[in-house]
């Protein structure tokens, strides 16, 4: 080969080389600055449902203290809608930059089977960051219904199909889900009345308007000792140490019932894995204090704060389980 030609390949190649390594280096250094630069300003948490709901409870808790941790003042934004569908696609479509997160709760994932059409998918248009809580609810029933545990009212309901109905927080949100459930593991057919919002659900169960609701516990609680509300057992698959002598669901008349209330914070797919580890390490910090813990507690929420793997294994987790009972119950919003 030509000494010259020999001389200009091998330029060639170290030239190549060093930009590959600055290529390296470059990538490395922004990997870097995904977490030493973030966050630089506001972050916004959008909660896809009007406020007073328990998301909305969940994501104002938590955001002061998730301030505190990240050094930038942390802002709750409602957008509800469409079972929280508004809310929703505006994160998806928001830059991946940590600077837009969601909190939701089963809708995100139960309304891809619910809906004819979800401009998104929970499982891949959005990244798992944490389940921040749970909150199991309630089975109460206005006190002129005759039945005083849960194995009385399914035989009640079994021996009137349709005639029974239950009040939700609206069309395809967690109550609805939660008695949907119900009617699909013991065979019954009791009838939802929706209401706009979980308050309201309950005044109409308390006034007899309605005869069965699936409340929170924190809602409940305050009636029980009144007699206007009989709360007959409690949806999680452990009695809660607050109100030990509330059976569960599974114990007092149908086996394999569980339903528990998760709140999960998300981010835009793409949003850089280190920052969205460095957001669940942060919010478990922020909910770490022995004081965070008894707020959380008053209102019938456990904190959780687990890593993204375990949040995005039990996102599968709770699609394939929804996606079946809605098919089963024939649930359609459109």
């Amino acid at each position: 080969m030509d000494t010259k030609v020999l001389f200009l390949a091998m330029m060639t190649a170290i030239a190549l080389g060093a930009g590959s390594s600055h290529a390296q280096t470059d990538a490395k250094s922004d990997a870097r600055s995904d977490v030493s630069a973030w966050p630089s300003r506001p972050i916004r948490v959008i909660v896809p449902f009007p406020p007073g709901g328990s998301v909305d409870t969940v994501a104002r808790l938590l955001a002061p203290r998730l301030a505190d941790t990240l050094g930038q003042q942390v802002v709750v934004e409602n957008r509800g809608g469409a079972s929280g569908n508004i809310g929703t696609e505006q994160v998806v479509r928001a830059t991946p930059d940590g600077y837009t997160l969601l909190v939701h709760t089963i809708p995100l994932v139960a309304n891809t089977f619910l809906y004819a059409k979800v401009p998104f998918d929970p499982l891949t248009d959005l990244v798992p960051v944490t389940m921040i809580s749970a909150a199991p609810t309630v089975v109460a029933i206005h006190p002129s219904v005759a039945a005083r545990s849960v194995r009385e009212l399914i035989a009640l309901a079994r021996s009137r199909p349709g005639d029974l109905n239950f009040a939700t927080a609206g069309a395809a949100t967690n109550p609805h889900i939660a008695a949907e459930l119900f009617n699909y593991l013991a065979g019954t057919n009791m009838v939802a009345v929706h209401f706009k919002g979980g308050g309201p659900g309950l005044l109409a169960t308390l006034s007899g308007d309605t005869q069965i609701v699936f409340a929170g516990i924190s809602e409940a609680a305050p009636h029980m000792p009144t007699g206007k509300l009989r709360v007959l057992a409690i949806t999680s698959a452990k009695r809660s140490p607050g109100y030990p002598d509330l059976p569960t669901v599974a114990e007092s008349g149908l086996p394999g019932y569980e339903f528990v209330t998760w709140h999960g914070m998300l981010a835009p797919r793409g949003t850089p894995q280190a920052v969205v580890h460095l957001l669940a390490e942060r919010v478990r910090r922020a909910l770490g204090g022995a004081e965070v813990g008894r707020i959380f507690q008053q209102n019938g929420i456990d904190i959780v704060a687990n890593s993204p793997e375990e949040f995005g294994a039990r996102l599968k987790d709770e699609s394939a389980k929804w996606g079946r009972v809605i098919r089963e119950r024939g649930m359609r919003m459109d």
